[in-house]
This record gives C-alpha cells, structure tokens and sequence, in this order.
C-alpha cells in the first residue's frame, strides 16, 4: 500500500515507488510513502488563497468552536488510531499520550479561544499608551493572523501529538498549516488526516499533508509563512539556516532533542517519599515511548553520597519492565521506531561507554518477551555511570535517542545546578525534594538553560503531570541546543502565527479600530438607560451619567460598621497626622458601592448579573463633604455561546466606571462587568 498526501484539495499518491515502511514490532512492511512528483510551491499558494482567508475571517470564537468539534470528532475515532499506533512500537500508554494527549491540545485551545479570546478576528495585546500631554493621540498594538502558511515539519516519536498540538494553534490563530510528519511513523499521522478531513469541520485548504520527503518545500516559503520543526538539532539548526529562511526573515520555531536533566535533592534519601518519586519518574522516563521523548530525561543527578543506592533502585525497577511487543498482556515498554533508531541509540551508547560504566543493560542483554527479536525494533532499557562529570563532557553533549540515561554525582547544590547547565540548553529539569530552599536555588540558578522546570514532592506528587509531559497551557521549548523556540504556551504559542502591529490615532479612532473603547474617544449619548437595553442594542462608547450624591460622614461610620473595615483613616481623625490623609476619608469599596447605586437602574431588564470587576483603582481621597458622579461608558462586548440548558442568549458587556467628584478630577477607575440578555438568533 502507498501512502497518499493530501494536495489541493485532494488525496494522490506520489510517484516512484517511495521508502518503505515496517511495523516496528514484527519487521513487516507495512506500506511505502513518496511525495515525489508535489507541486509544494502551488501547495503553500492553495493553502494562503484557499484555507487562510476563511480562517481569517471567523473570530476567535468561531475558531474555537470548530477546534472543539474536531476534538470532538477525533475522540469518537480513536479506537482507529490505536489499533495502528502499536506498529509504532507504542504500548497503550504510549499511545495514549499520542492520541488522546494531542485530542486533548485541540480542547485546551478550542476553550482558550472561546473564554481567554474577544469574540473578534483580531487581538488586543496590552493597554493603550498616552503619546501626547492633552490625551488627543494615544497607541495601542493589535495582533493579527499572518496572511501564509503553518509548515509543520515534525518528528517520529508523535505522529498524532506532534500534528495535533501545532494545529491547534496556529488553526486558533487563523492561519492554515502543511503539516509534514517524519517518514517513518507517518503512516499512522496519515489516518488521521483523513478521519479530519472527511469530517469537513475545517474549512477546505486549511490543512494539507506530506508524506515523504519535504523536497524544495522550504525554497518556497515567504515572509508570511511560519515554519516549525521538531527534531534532532542538526537537522534543524540545517533547516533554519537555508537561504531562502534567512531572507525572507521567516519565522522559525525550533524545538530539538535536549539532554535534560533530572536532581535528586539532598534530603531525598532513600525512604523518603521523595526519593521513591525520583526513581519511579527516571525509570517512566526511560520507558514511556521506550525513550524515544524530547523530553525523556538522560542525565540523572544525585548527591555524590547516594549514587550507590540510586544505581541499585534505578536497576531493580528496570528488571520489572517487561520489553516486547506492546499489544501483548503485560509489556510495559515497546520497540523503537525502526530498525534505523537502533543503530543509532546502539551507536550514541558505544561513544558514552568510553567515559562511563555500564550500570545495568545495554544491548547485549536484550530480552523480549513477545514479538520478533531479530526484525522487530528493540532496545533493551540501558543505565550508565558517569564517575566525573564535571570534567567529562560526552554525557552532557551526546543523546542516545531512546531508553538511555546516565546517573552522575554532585557535590553540593551550586555544583549540581552547574551540571544542569553543562546540557547547553533543555527542554526540561525537574528537581525532587521537599526542601523548597534547595528547590528555588535550582531554579533561580538554572532556569537560564531550561525551558520548563518541575520542582515534585509528595504534596504535589498525586497530581502532577510528570516530567515529560508538556502542557498546552505552558511554553514548551528550551534554549540553546533544545532550538531556542517556543510552542503551546497558551495565549503565547497563538501569538506566533500573528503580526504584532503599533497602532496610532485619536482615541476615537483607535475605539473604532479595536472595537473596545479608549479613554478620550468620543462619547455617544442616549435618553434610555443602557440597563434597560439588550446587548445587541448597546453600541462600544455609549455613555450614561448620573446624577451625583454627597458623601455624608454617616455614610463612612455606617460602611465601617456593615463591612467591619475600621481602618484608623476612616474612622479615627486624631491618627491622621504624618499621613497623606487629610481629615477622615471614605472607603474605596464605599465609593465602588455608592456609584453602583448612581448607575444601576433597578428595574427588570435585559442586564442578567453582575459579572464582576477588573481594574478597580481609587485615584484621589474623597473626603466627608465631596460629591459624586458616574460616567458609564460602553468599554467592549463579547458575545458568549449559548448552551443547552442556558435560558437565554447572552454575552458579558464590559463597562468603564468613572467616578469623579465635584472638581470633575477622576476619584475612581473600574471596569465592571455584566451578563447581558442578547436576541436570540
């Protein structure tokens, strides 16, 4: 069978007779994949004129809904990527983590667009900047969806997760995406393309896939185009230094193999819950995906004075993880990709055997317990000891590429901090200990040189995600050698697929522009009170005024004693000297409370709830004597999805509070929300 890539709209076949594929369990070949004869130019063209402007064109919102659909559809479908992830060599854990994981990146995102994103095209970043003394020109930056392509160049150890957790973001930001999967294992990545493309939940041209070489793809990529690349750092560092990346400026984000590192704390001796932790997650390291993880942990750091007993627990928990063929009872870790993958691993062990000891192990005490020995892809799991790794260097700079990692002792915590460093930059360190001093020295001393640190103790042990794990809600990335980019990371990964652009103008202007109102915009004005108006009604700028109130000092003593606030400024005169108060002054909430009771229309209306309020700031005292009023003003309006069991229709209007007293000078800043009823549709 040959692999197809989907084109232009359209599933071929390339030509030739293409690289073969095997199952990495048993050796048998399993398909051939070529992508030989791709017009890869006209591919990025179709995806920039085909999928972008669609994707544009929806808000965030609308974006999120269809990732949560796709998240929806894939999950009814996994059975079918299980029963083909095991010729990966995937146990079901590993699978799991693949599938479901990535399944899991479309429904973090697909929330994040919908409650952590306006219900717009475009982002807001930041707050508006004053640049002239009377208020009439201010800037402000938008970020918007670049007018290209994803390009997706991934590697062989997730077929599903290394797709699915890309996609997610650069489809969130609106931009449409080439994904090219490793070789090797695209096979199961092309499966599940076609279950999404058959779903028709993305729009056409947003996703293409390439399965086989990616040819002269980078030779067509323009300013517009974002590339990624997950991989070996030769590879990449090859990739993002071809001519045509550099002149163009192309976005590169690279995300390499990294020889991260774990540390055992101190007081982590043996007995302790948290050594017990350390050698379980070493040992998880090792296996998960037999190794094959950018963030699989390959150098393992211990207290000179416990190496013998970390050695002797890594090697006992070792022997009880059965290798062999993963869809068989009771394996627990599976083969490499390919056949090529231990050549590699087996070669990279060979060079680290020259400056360290083999501990339990390596290659020649392979054992399987089911599936084909001498076709299928195994390495059996491999502990070395590094004696001196402060002077050599071979541990710190080559990556065995599979279930290898090598322990090696500190002396004190500055030493162990610089060898966590001496990896020249990871994807991840953790560190294992209850002490938390020891725990913010290692960060503080390493987090330079790592893109995540794990700090696990029995507090948090139940419930963390380990290690390895990556989670879209943070950066995953690392310096130096681990490619110095950035993926996932919430609101952040999205913003690599967008432009950041100053913007400058009036304040109307700019109101107009962003669709959220900006202090000195023009105001528009009307007799019905906007509480009594549904959501669709209200418009970005409109303004209420109240009328005004004077605070009384009953006023103060009443909230002092209904809040049990009695701070000495509001309640006691004879304290008030060396302070900046001037006679007994009103509570902030007070001022918060009584211009709520000026704007609030009592009546039953379209206004649902009060959502709550950001932003509160008191900016001048307001003294027994002051009066006040309230300038209400129309700030943003973000339209929510209706639910089932929702009553009505509605969305959060966001309202700009400006309480000012008799002076017309600003006493207090809040920006209030509230449900509000909207039309139904």
């Amino acid at each position: 069978m040959k692999l197809k890539n989907y084109t232009l709209g359209k599933w071929v076949e390339g030509s030739g007779d293409g690289t073969p594929l095997f199952n990495a369990v048993n050796g048998e070949q399993i398909a051939t994949a070529t992508s030989n004869g791709l017009d890869f130019k006209a591919m990025l063209e179709y995806a920039r004129t085909v999928g972008g402007p669609p994707l544009r064109k929806m808000t965030f919102h609308d974006r999120g809904r269809m990732l949560k659909a796709l998240a929806l559809h894939l999950n009814e479908k996994k059975d079918i990527f299980y029963g083909l992830s095991a010729a990966t060599g995937a146990t079901k854990m590993d699978s799991w983590i693949d599938i479901e994981g990535g399944i899991g990146n479309l429904f973090v995102y697909a929330s994040k667009g919908r409650r952590d994103m306006p219900d717009e095209s475009f982002y807001i970043d930041g707050n508006a900047e004053a640049l002239s003394k009377k208020g009439t020109f201010i800037g402000h930056h938008i970020c918007v969806p670049m007018e290209g392509t994803a390009v997706h160049i991934n590697a062989f150890n997730f077929p599903c997760w290394g797709m699915l957790e890309k996609i997610a973001v650069n489809f969130l930001a609106g931009v449409p995406a080439v994904v090219k999967p490793a070789t090797i294992t695209s096979f199961l990545t092309e499966i599940m393309v076609k279950e999404i493309i058959d779903s028709k939940i993305l729009p056409e041209g947003a996703l293409q896939l390439i399965c086989g070489s990616a040819g002269d793809l980078l030779s067509h990529v323009t300013s517009q185009d974002i590339v990624t690349f997950t991989g070996s750092a030769t590879t990449g560092r090859m990739l993002k230094s071809s001519e045509n990346i550099i002149n163009n400026s192309v976005r590169f984000n690279m995300e390499a193999d990294s020889l991260n590192c774990s540390i055992l704390g101190p007081d982590a001796i043996p007995g302790t819950a948290e050594f017990d932790l350390f050698i379980k997650e070493v040992v998880r390291e090792m296996t998960v995906k037999a190794g094959q993880k950018c963030t699989a942990i390959r150098r393992v750091l211990v207290p000179e004075n416990l190496t013998t007993e970390t050695i002797d627990a890594l090697k006992n928990r070792l022997a009880g993880v059965p290798l062999g063929d993963p869809s068989m009872e009771g394996v627990k870790m599976g083969p490499l990709a390919g056949k090529v993958q231990v050549d590699e691993v087996k070669e990279r062990v060979q060079d680290l055997l020259g400056v360290c000891e083999l501990a339990y192990g390596g290659y020649d005490s392979l054992e399987v317990k089911s599936g084909d020995k001498e076709k299928g892809a195994y390495m059996p799991t491999t502990l070395l000891y590094c004696d001196d790794p402060n002077s050599k260097m071979e541990p710190h700079s080559i990556e065995a590429f599979g279930p290898v990692s090598t322990v090696m002792p500190y002396k004190d915590a500055e030493n162990a901090a610089e060898l966590s460093k001496m990896g020249m930059g990871s994807l991840v360190s953790s560190v294992f200990t209850a002490d938390d001093n020891f725990a913010k020295k290692m960060v503080l001393n390493t987090a330079s040189m790592h893109g995540r640190i794990l700090v696990l103790n029995e507090e948090c042990a139940k419930e963390s995600t380990g290690h390895g794990s990556p989670m879209p809600h943070l950066v995953h990335g690392g310096p130096g050698r681990a490619g110095g980019g950035e993926e996932m990371g919430g609101i952040r990964g999205v913003m690599h697929y967008m432009q950041r652009t100053a913007i400058q103008g009036s304040p109307t202007t700019i109101s107009k522009i962003t669709n959220e109102y900006q202090v000195g915009a023009a105001q528009t004005f009307d007799v019905k009170h906007p509480f009594m108006k549904m959501f669709d009604e209200l418009s970005i700028g409109e303004t209420y005024i109240t009328h005004k109130r004077t605070v009384t000092e009953a006023d103060i003593v009443n909230f002092a004693n209904v809040s049990g606030d009695h701070f000495y400024a509001h309640t006691d005169v004879t304290s008030l000297e060396g302070t900046i108060f001037e006679q007994r002054v009103a509570h902030g909430y007070f001022i918060i409370s009584a211009a709520a009771g000026l704007f609030v229309d009592p009546r039953k209306g379209p206004v649902l709830a009060n959502y709550g309020i950001d932003e509160c700031r008191f900016t001048k005292p307001v003294y027994v004597g002051a009066t006040i009023g309230v300038r209400l003003t129309v700030k943003q309006k973000i339209s929510q999805e209706k639910r089932d069991d929702d009553p009505c229709a509605k969305g959060i209007v966001k309202w700009l509070v400006e309480v000012y007293d008799e002076t017309d000078e600003t006493v207090a800043l809040a920006t209030v929300l509230t449900l509000v009823q909207r039309k139904e549709d």
